[in-house]
């Protein structure tokens, strides 16, 4: 499905393969009120793609582009074609993985809204440019993703449990 928020920077394809993401109620609007905001705060506009999925497609997915033999949460992938001149710039492709997102925010004692709305943040600052490997990288990119959750009234995921005091997600 087609989402574009009001402010009309970010239009969001949204496709759920998994039905149990389902349980967040009204994905579209989720993902268009949690995008649309991150586009404002960062000043981005453009297309952006979301696959919400389940565990085995997502370990498929990170064993194919990272390496890794093991499914994960959030995965974004930057476009790296041409901007083609009267569309909308297609900023890339985010994929989410049900049962790891789900159990990482019962692990971590958060509401699964307000982490699914963290790891669209930090996928979408992904495909910005952002990056936490580096720790000079995370600090820029973990206090935006702070700032971005706390206007939409989510706490910061940095500054408690597993994630205090370093780079974690994706």
């Amino acid at each position: 499905m087609n989402t574009a928020p009001d402010n009309g920077v970010l239009s969001i394809d949204l496709r759920i393969a998994d039905p149990r993401w389902d349980a967040l109620g009204d994905v579209d609007a989720l993902a268009a009120h949690v995008l649309g905001y991150a586009a404002n705060q960062t000043k981005s506009a453009g297309e952006v793609s979301i696959l919400m999925t389940d565990n085995a497609e997502m370990h498929a997915l990170n064993k194919k582009w990272r390496g890794f033999d093991k499914p994960t949460d959030v995965l974004s992938f930057p476009a790296d074609g041409p901007e083609i001149p009267g569309e909308p710039v297609h900023l890339g492709d985010i994929a989410m993985g049900y049962e790891t997102a789900f159990g990482d925010a019962q692990a971590m004692g958060r509401p699964f809204e307000g982490h699914v709305s963290h790891l669209l943040i930090h996928g979408f600052l992904h495909l910005l440019g952002y990056d936490h490997i580096e720790s000079e990288d995370a600090k820029v990119m973990e206090p935006l993703e702070a700032t971005i959750l706390a206007g939409l009234g989510w706490p910061d995921p940095y500054a408690t449990g597993p994630y205090a005091g370093g780079t974690g997600g994706s």
